[in-house]
């Protein structure tokens, strides 16, 4: 676990220096991904319509309930690997 967890962080910092940026479905996942990863399931309530963003990253992140720390660690290093 913490060889994962230090692949995990070194993933993390690599997502912000990537040289293309990915599309919105990609940043949804890995949005997701992280969330899943540092914080469990989906918490809090669902943002209104209004606000686009805010409830496209929370359903996505809902979408991710059941998925275990070390599984999302795993599928967001694997994710961004193969961005770079």
């Amino acid at each position: 676990m913490a060889d994962l967890t230090s692949e995990f962080e070194a993933a993390a910092a690599a997502s912000k220096k990537l040289a293309a940026k990915p599309d919105n479905d990609t940043l949804l996942k890995l949005y997701a991904l992280y969330k899943q990863a540092t914080q469990g399931d989906a918490q809090g309530q669902r943002p209104g319509m209004t606000d686009f963003v805010g409830r496209a990253k929370f359903d996505a992140w809902a979408r991710m309930k059941g998925t275990s720390a070390e599984s999302a660690m795993q599928e967001y290093v694997d994710l961004v690997r193969s961005l770079q």
